[in-house]
């Protein structure tokens, strides 16, 4: 099965893809510096001599060759010559490169009709219009050959965009027969480290786009060199041959002189003695002087003959080593721009290690964050599951709560009455017995007045003073019960002095016996100093019907008091 690579037509598309592709960057590139430059451009900008030297391969790609008498011949003027045809503007810049005096060969002509196109901004029209005319087309190129496809109408419109480029070419000094035409790669290969992100990609592809054509662009010019090479072996040979006929007419032009003077020596010998000799023998002698004479007449016409042919011969050996020489110089030129590949191939080939140097760092690097990604996964993963087991215990800390709530909701149902009743009954008792102590006092102020009043009653005041003792014990003991009751369900306020003592004391927990270096807590029942861990229970203490801390036995015994006691 035949290989798709060595297929004709597969050649010619990948041929007509590369030079779409560097007929692209050379546009774009060539507008971009120029819009930079900012001034008017001549023939020695670089960018601008490249665009020409793409232009004449994409117009070269496809033609067929002429056959002449110094071999084939192919060149892009005929088509040119066309536009005036299609669009009469063009038949001034014809005209031009027409007169102008330095030009001898049909490419330099191309040269000169593509930059005076390119100074009167119509570059763009006048290849579409040739392009359209593909019946016209084909008389000059193969029917795959890239005027005739699609990518010329899109190097066409690519064309549009140099009409905001301005130039001025002088082409009477400029030699542009002998220019040669090889594409410097140099100025559209870029570094990869001038792009980021997705553009690296692109630059790649382009580059082994560019890889690509400048390989096939080495095998179309070996290819040229060999058939130039076996051309220069043919003509060597037709000039040996030519070498050998020649010398076999000298020959022979050198024996038909020398049957001249034989035939004019005997014509000489003859004419003597029919002067001498009889009449008689003159008549015979006259017949042969007169086959001698056009015998020498035929011998004349065949040495003309010779000299014609030896003529011929001679102005075909100066034009065949005149076409020697073309042909040296032709491959000298094919050389010089063999050299110049390899260059940019060798400079591809660096450019190619590079890269894959930088791939196989981008990789490494790929791989490294891959693996700090799965690390980071687990961590995720592992704080997902903390997170998880913290919020069941917040749930489990969110249902705790709401049921603490709902128990402080049924213990203040259940004993806010008690509490509020029993604080009435206190603050009821301690006005009694505020206003006893009044009583009492203003009696005891009474009777000293009567004792110092009357002294004789000494018997009577000792002993009404040991009765009304009596009753004030009496009434204190009665007045002591409720309040007693109520000092242990009441927890005393500490004063300025108790606060003060408190805080000169060491702070240790009067259950677990531990030092002062935890935090310490007052029970608001009892008032007794407690850690952390022997006071976590709130409870609402007699004194108040909001939660405070109390300490464990405070809590036990307040728990127990109010689950006893009647609501």
């Amino acid at each position: 099965m035949r290989d798709d690579t060595e297929d004709p037509n597969y050649l010619m598309a990948n041929e007509r893809m590369n030079l779409m592709n560097m007929a692209k960057l050379s546009i774009k590139g060539l507008i971009e510096s120029a819009l930079n430059l900012g001034r008017t451009l001549d023939s020695d900008y670089a960018p601008l001599q490249q665009f020409f030297v793409v232009m004449e391969h994409c117009l070269k790609h496809g033609l067929k060759a002429k056959k002449t008498f110094l071999g084939q011949n192919k060149s892009f003027w005929g088509p040119l010559e066309l536009v005036e045809k299609l669009v009469p503007e063009a038949a001034e810049i014809t005209a031009s490169v027409k007169d102008l005096p330095g030009l001898k060969t049909p490419v330099g002509r191309g040269r000169a009709w593509l930059r005076l196109a390119l100074m009167q901004k119509k570059l763009s029209e006048y290849m579409k219009a040739l392009i359209n005319k593909k019946e016209l087309l084909s008389e000059f190129y193969e029917p795959n050959a890239l005027m005739m496809e699609e990518e010329g109408a899109i190097i066409a419109g690519l064309l549009v965009g140099l009409n905001v480029i301005d130039a001025n070419f002088c082409m009477k000094g400029e030699d542009l027969d002998s220019q040669v035409g090889v594409i410097d790669f140099s100025m559209y290969l870029k570094d990869g480290n001038s792009s980021k992100g997705t553009e690296g990609d692109g630059q790649i592809t382009a580059i082994l786009d560019q890889k690509n054509y400048v390989e096939e662009l080495n095998r179309h010019l070996n290819a040229t060199v060999n058939n130039l090479q076996a051309k220069v072996d043919a003509l060597e040979k037709s000039n040996t041959k030519l070498t050998e006929e020649l010398a076999v007419a000298n020959n022979r032009i050198i024996t038909l002189q020398e049957e001249m003077e034989r035939v004019k020596e005997e014509s000489s010998y003859i004419l003597e003695s029919n002067r001498k000799g009889p009449k008689q023998d003159r008549t015979a002698e006259g017949q042969a002087l007169s086959e001698a004479r056009k015998h020498l007449k035929e011998e004349t016409q065949l040495r003309l003959d010779v000299e014609k042919e030896l003529e011929m011969q001679i102005s075909m050996r100066q034009e065949m080593e005149l076409a020697m020489k073309m042909l040296e110089k032709d491959v000298c030129e094919k050389q010089d721009a063999l050299v110049s590949l390899r260059q940019q191939l060798d400079d591809l080939r660096a450019l190619k290690h590079e890269l894959a140097f930088k791939l196989q760092s981008s990789d490494l690097g790929v791989k490294q964050k891959s693996e700090l990604n799965s690390r980071l996964e687990e961590k995720t993963n592992q704080m997902a599951a903390t997170i998880k087991q913290l919020e069941q215990r917040l749930r489990q800390a969110e249902r705790s709560r709401q049921s603490a709530e709902l128990d402080n909701r049924l213990f203040k149902q259940d004993f806010g009455d008690k509490i509020n009743s029993l604080q009435l009954e206190v603050e009821e008792l301690t006005r009694q017995r505020n206003q006893l102590e009044l009583e009492l006092k203003q009696e005891k102020e009474r009777r000293l007045q009567n004792d110092r009043s009357i002294p004789g009653r000494g018997s009577q005041k000792s002993e009404s003073k040991m009765d009304g003792k009596h009753k004030m014990q009496e009434e204190n003991v009665k007045l002591k019960k409720p309040l007693e009751e109520s000092h242990r369900l009441q927890p005393h306020p500490m004063d300025e002095q108790d606060q003060l003592l408190l805080s000169e004391k060491p702070q240790v927990c009067q259950l677990c016996q531990e030092d002062g270096s935890l935090a310490k807590n007052v029970c608001k029942n009892c008032r007794g100093t407690f850690c952390d861990a022997c006071s976590t229970n709130e409870l609402p203490v007699p004194s108040s019907i909001k939660l405070e801390r109390v300490c464990n036995p405070c809590h036990k015994h307040l728990m127990k008091q109010y689950s006893t006691s009647p609501s």
